[in-house]
């Protein structure tokens, strides 16, 4: 468990079903032990693993304690609140700002107010036009895909801070760089933002974590009553306008327009990894004839879906909450109160290239030998087996994450131990029909069928079971009631059998294990005979010595009697000694 990244594995939930390998759109999954862990350096921290797995295995990093200690350090700290809080609570805003209050911060004052300025600033890039094609800044998760994942397009992301880090510097601004600051969003992304900027993010907590500490403290944001001091509960220093927008798909867009953006700008909106990966695939930037500006989120349907929103509220309900606090302003200015200026520099993936060799024997150790082979099934979580193949070389996979490979195993490790018993086994269908048997089966009912056996490679499955066995009552007894069968020394012709029968799987497929025990019940009869003739001897021989004792019994009485009285008279040496 690596508690300093923002996401982690409990390894003892991990339920080894790869769905998070599956469905990361950057495979930062290694499989170790059939355990899946989070690979930091590849992890973007989109938060998607924690949304979809099974187990709850993948955790967030908690940073309460960490908040509690910046309130502790410092004088003043102040909430940087994401515009999407009004999906996550229904207390409003005078209610949520008291609660948090109560945890002791200073104010709380709207992200949004950062995104407003970041419109400004980017509209007035836009103006420029030194670049055909911009990038939004906004969503961290994006940015380090773009970093790690297609480091030719870095230089294409506008050269501003988020909105949180902007929010941040404005508060600062305002309030003294000594303030803390701590961010509060649906967003795990934002936790590694706030690592790699201390100086304007101390903390980044999430809005389930917000909610767990203050239920920790007793704090009920929907039943916290206003204190009668106060007047107005407010959002500090003032309250935010169209940069509420930005939570939705395309509302930074909206923003910008807003903003005074020249219309033959194009913006378009993309939201998903994977849609704006697909969105810029085969794009050569030097080709393209007009402005375009890409507002990307990592979250599909924008930050109001974050990986931290509330699950139990539909997706709709929670956009038109956040659109209802939307206040327009009558006049935005033209230049920013602030601007973070942010170069993001490109740090590539070292993908190692692997030789042909090494993949041919990669690709071997799960049972691909061929292209015939490569199923390309998806199962292991790589959307290809030369995917799966490089993983393995890499030390992110394991072999047994092939499902075809770990079947065509299972199947071989099957066959091997019914051909090496000695005890006939047949498994059948609900209608009787033979699925499998084993050689020794085909021996000890069917010999006359033990080419047919050899040569095909089903051998007798898809058989009636009653053309070769006349117990098949004992199967149809285990179909109907489900209950195993155990029949000692059955007799069939002139053999008899040990039969077990079991059930499979209820009321559609049986099984028996089979015994010839006849040459054993053979033995134990002649043993039985054997036995009784020696018991008839050894009476006889018993009644010879009752008669010789009765005859001597009272001479050997007199000479026992006079053995004991010398010893009583004459006591042994070492016992006289001792006297």
């Amino acid at each position: 468990m690596n508690d300093h990244y923002p996401i982690y594995t409990l390894k003892s939930e991990c339920v080894d079903c790869y769905k998070c390998v599956r469905q990361c759109p950057v495979k930062a999954i290694r499989i170790e032990n059939g355990h899946a862990s989070v690979i930091p350096e590849k992890c973007i921290a989109c938060g998607h693993c924690v949304l979809i797995c099974p187990s709850e295995a993948k955790k967030i990093r908690n940073d309460i304690n960490r908040a509690r200690a910046v309130l502790t350090a410092k004088k003043r700290v102040f909430v940087s609140l994401a515009p999407s809080w009004a999906g996550f609570w229904n207390c409003g805003s005078e209610k949520l700002i008291t609660a948090l209050k109560k945890l002791g911060f200073e104010g709380v004052s709207e992200t949004a107010l950062g995104a407003q300025e970041v419109s400004i600033e980017v509209t007035k890039l836009l103006s420029k036009r030194e670049n055909q094609i911009h990038i939004s800044s906004a969503c961290p998760a994006i940015v380090d895909y773009v970093r790690l994942y297609m480091p030719e397009y870095a230089k294409f992301i506008t050269p501003v801070g988020s909105p949180a880090m902007t929010h941040a510097k404005l508060l600062k601004k305002r309030y003294g760089d000594d303030i803390g600051v701590v961010f509060i969003g649906p967003c795990i992304a934002k936790k590694n933002e706030a690592d790699r900027t201390p100086e304007l993010i101390d903390v980044s907590l999430t809005f389930k974590e917000a909610a767990q500490w203050m239920a920790q403290e007793g704090i009920n944001p929907d039943e916290t009553e206003i204190p009668a001091e106060e007047n107005e509960i407010k959002f500090v220093p003032k309250k935010a306008y169209e940069g509420a927008y930005y939570p939705i798909e395309g509302g930074m867009n909206k923003t910008i327009r807003l903003s005074g953006c020249a219309k033959d700008i194009q913006l378009v909106s993309v939201s998903s990894v994977t849609a704006f990966r697909d969105s810029l695939e085969n794009l050569k930037p030097e080709n393209v004839d007009r402005p375009i500006f890409i507002e990307a989120l990592a979250c599909a349907g924008g930050c109001a879906n974050g990986p931290c929103k509330d699950e139990s509220k539909p997706g709709i309900i929670t956009m038109s909450d956040i659109l209802r606090t939307v206040k327009l302003r009558d006049d935005i200015p033209s230049e920013p109160e602030v601007v973070v200026d942010k170069e993001f520099e490109p740090h590539p993936q070292n993908t190692k290239k692997y030789t042909p060799e090494e993949i041919a024997e990669a690709m071997a150790s799960i049972g691909k030998h061929g292209i015939e082979d490569e199923l390309n099934c998806g199962g292991c979580g790589y959307d290809t087996c030369r995917q799966l193949a490089e993983a393995l070389l890499s030390g992110d996979a394991e072999p047994s994450m092939c499902v075809s490979y770990m079947r065509k195993l299972a199947i071989r490790k099957a066959s091997a131990m019914l051909r090496s018993m000695p005890s006939a086994i047949v498994m059948a269908d609900a209608n009787l029909n033979i699925i499998e048997t084993n050689e020794a089966f085909v021996r000890m009912f069917a010999p006359d069928l033990l080419e047919i056996f050899k040569d095909r490679p089903e051998g007798l499955a898809g058989g009636a079971l009653d053309r070769v066995v006349p117990f098949t009552d004992l199967f149809k007894r285990t179909l109907k009631s489900g209950k195993d069968i155990h029949k000692e020394r059955y007799p069939v012709d002139k053999n008899l059998y040990d039969i077990a029968v079991f059930e499979i799987e209820r009321n559609k497929i049986v099984g028996a294990v089979i015994t010839d025990v006849t040459q054993t019940e053979m033995k134990r009869g002649q043993i039985a005979r054997k036995a009784h003739e020696v018991i008839e001897k050894n009476i006889a021989t018993v009644q010879n010595i009752a008669c010789l004792l009765g005859e001597h019994m009272v001479d050997t009485e007199l000479l026992l009697s006079q053995i004991a009285q010398g010893y009583e008279e004459t006591p042994p040496e070492d016992e006289q000694e001792f006297k």
